[in-house]
């Protein structure tokens, strides 16, 4: 199983060596650096699904899988439920997964949350993304969370540099 893949070519690289083959595409918004590499892995690998907001056929026309807020399916040996996290896009999904076998809820969250920030609003509003961060920080405590981009170093130099004296920040 992938989620939101940019390219093609290192996934399909690393399920080649390891002998695999490619389940599902799992893609939390249109945007391309989570959506451009789906295509050419669905040549390599056509049965698998490609599972995206219903709301987004337009956007992810190839989605073969479309799902909405709350729905729950089940892939491999997990269940997933479907977050409508909007805010930083319209239609924008989160997906949550847990395991029998696992002591921790895993949550792949996109471009809505990452390590000391949030996802920018480009198409959504301030509102909508408030509403959906908390709706995050309502899973269980112990939930591990994978956002799609690694900016937390930056994320708190931003933050430091607007209130360089307050530590409670860290």
């Amino acid at each position: 199983v992938v989620i939101d893949p940019s390219i093609s070519c290192p996934v399909e690289k690393w399920l080649l060596e390891k002998n695999l083959s490619l389940k599902a595409i799992l893609q939390t918004h249109h945007h391309e650096d989570h959506i451009g590499g789906t295509k050419e892995l669905m040549k390599r690998w056509p049965d698998a699904k490609v599972i995206a907001s219903k709301k987004e056929l337009k956007r992810i026309p190839f989605q073969t899988f479309s799902v909405e807020d709350n729905d729950i399916f089940y892939l491999m040996d997990s269940k997933i439920k479907v977050l409508e996290v909007d805010g930083h896009t319209n239609n924008h999904i989160a997906f949550y997964i847990s395991k029998k076998d696992s002591k921790n809820n895993i949550l792949f969250p996109g471009d809505t949350l990452f390590g000391a920030g949030c996802g920018r609003l480009l198409e959504g509003t301030a509102s909508q993304m408030f509403k959906s961060l908390n709706k995050l920080n309502s899973l269980p405590e112990d939930t591990k969370v994978y956002p799609a981009h690694e900016y937390t170093e930056n994320n708190l130099k931003w933050a430091l540099s607007l209130k360089s004296n307050d530590i409670s920040i860290l």
